[in-house]
């Protein structure tokens, strides 16, 4: 995420009210008649900067604190800290405890942090009868970073089994040192790798890049700025990223479930749809299928999900999401692959840093101030 500090959050909140603009959908075509889908936020806990979230075993929501601590919501309510990592953590700038996944069968927790000296780390637990076996925390993988900026640290399982994870360029501002669009470099991507088939992982025989002596194995796709939250529809497979723009562009990035990856989305030529500093866009550039300017609309996108819950039929197939510095939650509306038409939700989340899929495939609002809600009917 960018950053613009408040206090203990992330970024500090702006005064928002503007348009969008759609890359896929004329103006007419998202204002084209359609019911807004109802719903309302229920608060369901309070946690302390609550950033990310998953499906854990048992009908669970696993949520975990910026500082490294990860607690279970249950219908019980939300337990005391089933792994802490907060000594080993910080804060700073765009630190902390980042993302959190479990594999499909619930045998392994991954945590993706940034430890004491800023090195993005993915470590793994494996998991029995639902609890944490801390014996078992191997490190995974990970890469150093310039700045405090830009971490990214998103990771999700998706449906081929493997796990991808989300690196932001590595800082500062404008990737001074051109990381998005170098392949020799993990910074600026989404990576894919197979963390149990080897030591301390293995690459998917069928990455894109998996021989090409310029470019590392672990990329699925490149070209991103700081791809902070993305996700797989439960329904389709296919992959949706919400990437944060520089200074007056937020995208959203779209691959079918198809896509043998090697998507550039072209950052640091391209921001959005537009050159950025006088880029030249490449030749292969992946378009966002979405973006919106930041003309009072907000500052930071926070990418969420597909909706494929039960409790709200009239929202079954739209892509949620919301903006940190705005907090509202919206909805749009795709066909193959463009984007038909967006709705404003009528609901705010606060600063909203995370969705969460839940274990029935609602949707969950995480507030980095401490609130968690889930979208219900109203």
């Amino acid at each position: 995420m960018n950053v613009r500090t408040r206090s203990s959050a992330i970024i500090g909140a702006l005064c928002l009210t503007a348009s969008l603009a759609l890359t896929t959908a004329s103006a007419d075509e998202s204002a084209a008649p359609r019911q807004t889908p109802k719903v309302q936020l229920t608060k369901v806990a309070t946690a302390k900067n609550p950033i990310a979230g998953t499906a854990g075993p048992g009908g669970t929501v696993w949520i975990a604190e910026r500082a490294g601590t990860v607690r279970v919501l249950s219908p019980r309510g939300l337990s005391d800290p089933v792994i802490d990592i907060s000594a080993e953590t910080t804060t700073d700038g765009e630190r902390g405890l980042l993302g959190l996944a479990f594999d499909k069968k619930f045998a392994h927790v991954y945590l993706s942090f940034t430890d004491l000296e800023g090195t993005s780390t993915i470590d793994e637990f494996a998991v029995r009868h639902g609890r944490i076996r801390p014996e078992s925390r191997r490190t995974v993988l990970t890469q150093t970073q310039p700045y405090s900026n830009h971490n990214g640290g998103d990771i999700k399982f998706g449906p081929d089994g493997y796990l991808y994870i989300a690196f932001g360029d590595g800082g500062a501002g404008g990737d001074p040192h051109g990381y998005g669009q170098n392949l020799d470099t993990l910074l600026g991507k989404l990576l894919r790798i197979d963390p149990r088939g080897g030591k301390p992982y293995a690459i998917p025989k069928d990455n894109p890049f998996v021989g090409d002596p310029k470019a590392r194995d672990e990329i699925w796709s490149y070209g991103l700025r700081n791809p902070w939250r993305f996700s797989f529809d439960a329904g389709t497979g296919d992959l949706l990223l919400g990437d944060v723009g520089q200074s007056a562009w937020e995208e959203i990035d779209w691959a079918p479930a198809r896509s043998k990856g090697g998507e550039n989305y072209g950052w640091s030529q391209m921001e959005g749809t537009h050159p950025f500093r006088g880029g030249t866009e490449p030749a292969n550039h992946v378009p966002p299928v979405y973006e919106y300017d930041r003309n009072g609309l907000g500052c930071s996108v926070t990418g969420g999900y597909v909706y494929r819950g039960k409790a709200v039929p009239a929202l079954r197939g739209q892509y949620v999401y919301s903006d940190y510095c705005d907090g509202t939650v919206r909805a749009l509306r795709m066909k193959d692959g463009k984007v038909t038409g967006v709705s404003d939700l009528q609901v705010n989340g606060g600063e909203v840093v995370s969705f969460i899929q839940g274990p029935r495939n609602e949707l969950y609002v995480l507030d980095i101030g401490g609130s968690v809600h889930r979208i219900d009917p109203a």
